[in-house]
């Protein structure tokens, strides 16, 4: 496997160096990151379950993808590359919003992202990379919300947070 760079970043999303992904999660050390939701013109939300053998949060349920932009690379490119790169599409998408967040793992490891949040639209079905997701489906976003708040260990940290946190902003028209 290819070990990859993340972004560090300071509490204003300015870059400050670089580091290799895993040791930066050994750190607890803040990293740019994103989160891509994709919803269909029934409101419904594209869930993906994460492959069960993730370095984290393995067989897990979260958003349509995620990841870490690579250096010089926008949010929105980085974004449809990845959708491309575990979902098999891509399509447009719109920054909706931004935050920090830390989670630790029960591995040792621990997110500590300025995660920003995309937005799109798509209506097929998708085709997963099976190295990177196990399953997927749609889903209303409302209950998303509940199933969350009644099985909250079967969602990753981080969807939880945003869910928590900007759910309006996930219901937004786009």
């Amino acid at each position: 496997m290819t070990k990859e760079n993340v972004i560090l970043v300071n509490e204003n999303d300015e870059q400050i160096g670089l580091m290799e992904k895993i040791e930066a999660h050994e750190k607890a050390l803040l990293h740019r990151a994103f989160s891509v939701f994709i919803l269909n013109d029934k409101g419904e939300l594209m869930l993906q379950q994460r492959a069960l053998h993730k370095y984290h949060s393995p067989g897990l349920w979260t958003n349509t993808c995620c990841s870490h932009q690579r250096e010089g690379e926008s949010n929105i490119s980085a974004g449809k590359r990845r959708l491309q790169e575990e979902m098999g599409f891509v399509t447009e998408l719109v920054e909706a919003v931004s935050f920090i967040y830390k989670a630790p793992f029960d591995n040792g490891l621990t997110e500590h992202e300025y995660d920003h949040v995309m937005l799109g639209t798509y209506n097929d079905k998708p085709v997963i990379n099976p190295d990177e997701v196990a399953s997927w489906k749609w889903m209303d976003v409302q209950a998303v919300k509940n199933d969350i708040a009644a099985n909250p260990d079967i969602y990753t940290a981080w969807f939880k947070i945003i869910f928590d946190k900007f759910y309006e902003h996930i219901k937004v028209d786009i």
